[in-house]
């Protein structure tokens, strides 16, 4: 069996412009006459390509014979180079507002020779007759014995494209991991935490980088940087640690690993709590990574109180899943017989007149209504017309 062969090889040359414009002024142009065909003034020296450039102006011409009937208008090369192939656009600029400028240009046009070759420093190209004077002077162009050039060089250049052959592999950035494994080996900790009957280790200035919070407990104006001990109340140890743990790694940990196998703490209240205490610390990412993974986890069990909090913390997009996931008909039998449930009409009532109106939205929806008529019967569901009166018997039965 012959060998494959290789594949092709290729190379492409690719010839382009490298552009660069300076914009020169003329003040006192009046004064500037008289000097004599073939004297000029300049502008200052600038840089496009890689060379150096400049503009000459000869207020009375460049050329004798024309008896300075003509400003004479140049670009030079004003670098040490050999054949620098460039295009180029002179622009008289109008100062009447109406944009009826005087351009001179290589650009956008064919040019059959090709672009101008300058051989050596000094070289030129530009007009001997590039305006009549004397109607320059009583144009638009000249005002308050001022005016304005605009020159563009477009500087020709030349490479040559081949495979990229040579791969340099990046690794994934493991800042994350190195940080997790110096708070798991307590490497520096310089902060003790008592939350609960547990103790959590960690560094102040990593903490104080990640909070707003942490950062003025620290090193606020009323700070304490000598701080070594704090006492953290209303929070689970699992959930601080959970915390500490996204602090160092930017991710969140993994639930089960921080709870145990005989926890009585499932991923959604772990994650409910975890909220609640990255909105108290300011950690925005987490309270956001908190929210999606939330919405994922919905169910008739936990809704009810995934939108207490949501309510609670202001996190608009999960509350906004959690009513039209309690609003279908299929869910929301159940999400009523919840403790849930019960909790929300003692603590947030006003969400019950939210979950009225998206319940109307929901039965508006065809495509809504098609999708429960095809769920299975056994669900317990409650049909939209006796909602209100659901919630008003509940409400009379509450009293």
């Amino acid at each position: 069996m012959a060998a494959a062969s290789p594949p092709p090889s290729w190379s492409r040359s690719v010839t382009e412009t490298v552009r660069g414009s300076h914009q020169y002024t003329v003040k006192g142009f009046s004064l500037a006459k008289g000097m004599g065909p073939g004297r000029f003034i300049t502008s200052d020296v600038f840089t496009v390509g890689g060379y150096h450039w400049a503009i000459y102006l000869y207020p009375d011409g460049k050329n004798p014979e024309d008896n300075s009937a003509y400003v004479s208008v140049f670009v030079a090369l004003a670098s040490d180079g050999a054949d620098v192939r460039a295009l180029f656009e002179l622009t008289l600029m109008d100062q009447s507002g109406r944009g009826r400028h005087k351009v001179h240009s290589h650009f956008d046009r064919s040019l059959q020779a090709g672009p101008y070759t300058l051989k050596y420093k000094g070289s030129m190209w530009g007009y001997k007759r590039f305006y009549r004077r004397s109607l320059l002077e009583t144009s638009d162009f000249l005002k308050n014995d001022c005016l304005v050039l605009n020159c563009t060089v477009g500087v020709v250049k030349n490479r040559v494209e081949t495979p990229k052959n040579i791969q340099v592999h990046i690794p994934p950035s493991d800042m994350g991991s190195c940080f997790k494994e110096l708070l798991r080996r307590g490497i520096g900790c310089d902060i003790t935490f008592q939350v609960g009957d547990e103790k959590v280790r960690a560094h102040k200035w990593v903490l104080a980088a990640r909070s707003p919070v942490f950062k003025a407990q620290f090193f606020g104006p009323i700070g304490k940087p000598d701080l070594q001990t704090v006492v953290v109340e209303d929070v689970e140890p699992v959930v601080f640690k959970a915390m500490v743990n996204f602090i160092y790694a930017d991710e969140l940990p993994n639930i089960h690993d921080l709870a145990g196998s005989v926890s009585m703490w499932t991923s959604t209240v772990v994650v409910q709590h975890l909220l609640a205490a990255a909105d108290r610390y300011g950690l925005d990412r987490l309270r956001i990574l908190c929210e999606a993974r939330l919405c994922d986890e919905l169910t008739a069990d936990t809704v009810a109180t995934t939108l207490a909090l949501a309510e609670q913390h202001h996190c608009s997009e999960l509350k906004s899943a959690c009513l039209k996931f309690a609003a279908v008909r299929e869910n929301l039998g159940a999400v009523m017989e919840t403790e849930g449930f019960s909790y929300l009409e003692e603590t947030c009532p006003s969400l019950l007149s939210d979950l009225l109106a998206t319940v109307a939205v929901v039965d508006d929806d065809p495509a809504s209504v098609n999708r429960k008529r095809a769920v299975c019967g056994n669900e317990v569901s409650v049909p939209v017309d006796s909602v209100e009166a659901f919630f008003e018997r509940r409400s009379r039965r509450r009293v």
